[in-house]
């Protein structure tokens, strides 16, 4: 019994579950029967048309990168990590793999929302940069300044035992962080950072395959898996989920296995424990984007990116507010905070990542591309990402979401 319940806990900690549990919600949205939320797809054509028009102007030829950190590494027409990474004395393609592991394993888990007024003063360019692209530039000069590695020699590395002992202080320093440029949720940063060192310090196993132990490691566990040198983004997510899941604090468990970014919402319906759990895995699911990238540069074909889903975060989900296709019940909601664990942030996250397949669907059908010419990974970044930024800056003069997330630094 005790087996098949963590079986079905597991089961949770997949983008088909983030997936199918998305779709009910909409499916219940769609009848009137969310708590928060109505929803008009009648304004859905207006949202593939915004889209449409973002991606037009940033990528004028459709020939689409991956929605992933990378991206936030290209700065003033620059591509900061390729410069540093293609000009490093690699052993192979592998230990390039791990450093880049590394980085983006740091680097996500750092990227969860700034607020609206921190700043991070960049050397090369001497401005300020705010929001995703700030705390990117920010975690790279951290790696690249060796902040993580225990040998000045090697900067281009995190280990295992560094980060368990990460001091707040070298983070605010790092962060540029100060009663005058104050970042959200750095402890909760912190410790999340502090929590993945100590697990992969733990386990060599899994995260010292060819090396002390690092996040970085997590590339060899992954590479072991390839068929015919072929790795599933499936496979991608469910080590990220489940090696990396114990590092989440505070969080919902069933049969002793952490659920990660997973909340209840009394709607969803199962014939077992996990009725009225909502998976979304959102830092999770953007990390996995975030891995395609260094195992394909290694050698590996990363086959069904699209069994991933869209991303439950703010720039998406304020995609849809701001365009009216979910209205609020009550309009008083846009003005009060919300915690993340509260009804309308999981209908709201979880809306949003059924809606995402649905845009995608439209944006497809106006340009005649199918999933494989146009996985929902090149729309995410062309996109509904930044057309829901671009929406965000045109309602509110400083382009915050139109729902305001209390947030604790580890989800958003």
């Amino acid at each position: 019994m005790a087996d098949v319940l963590e079986q079905k806990a597991r089961a949770l900690l997949t983008a088909t579950a983030v997936r199918s549990r998305a779709e009910q919600m909409l499916e219940i949205g769609l009848r009137g029967g969310l708590t928060h939320f109505t929803i008009d797809l009648d304004r859905m054509d207006g949202v593939a048309d915004a889209v449409l028009a973002v991606t037009r102007k940033a990528y004028p030829t459709l020939d689409i990168p991956f929605h992933a950190r990378w991206r936030h590494f290209v700065f003033g027409g620059a591509d900061r990590w390729a410069q540093l990474a293609d000009a490093a004395p690699w052993l192979n393609r592998a230990a390039r793999a791990r450093a880049e592991f590394d980085l983006a394993i740091v680097s996500v888990l750092l990227d969860a929302g700034a607020g609206a007024t921190w700043r991070y003063r960049d050397a090369i360019m001497g401005q300020g940069i705010g929001r995703s692209e700030g705390l990117a530039l920010a975690s790279l000069d951290m790696f690249a300044g060796g902040l993580f590695s225990r040998d000045a020699r090697a900067p281009f590395r995190v280990d295992a035992d560094v980060l368990a002992k990460l001091p707040l202080s070298a983070l605010t320093s790092a962060f540029q962080a100060s009663d005058a440029n104050p970042l959200l949720g750095l402890e909760g940063r912190t410790d999340l950072l502090q929590r993945l060192g100590r697990l992969v310090a733990a386990r060599a196993d899994i995260f010292g395959l060819q090396d002390t132990p690092r996040p970085g490691g997590l590339f060899d566990h992954i590479a072991a898996q390839a068929t015919d040198g072929a790795v599933p983004a499936a496979a991608i997510l469910s080590a990220v989920l489940n090696q990396l899941g114990p590092i989440w604090p505070s969080r919902l468990e069933l049969a002793g296995v952490p659920l990660g970014d997973c909340w209840r919402h009394p709607a969803i319906k199962a014939d077992d424990a996990t009725a009225g759990l909502v998976p979304l895995h959102k830092l999770s699911q953007w990390l996995s984007y975030s891995l395609i990238e260094p195992l394909q540069r290694a050698g590996f074909e990363v086959t069904d990116i699209d069994g991933l889903t869209g991303l439950a975060e703010y720039r998406n989900g304020g995609l849809f507010v701001d365009h009216e296709v979910l209205r609020l019940r009550d309009a008083a909601d846009a003005e009060r905070g919300h915690a993340v664990d509260s009804l309308l942030v999981v209908e709201w996250r979880a809306l949003t990542v059924a809606l995402l397949d649905r845009v995608a669907d439209r944006v497809r059908a106006k340009l005649g591309r199918t999933p494989q010419s146009l996985p929902l990974a090149s729309i995410l970044e062309g996109g509904t990402w930044a057309a829901g930024r671009a929406i965000a800056f045109a309602r509110r003069p400083d382009g915050s979401p139109p729902l305001k997330v209390i947030s604790d630094g580890t989800v958003f």
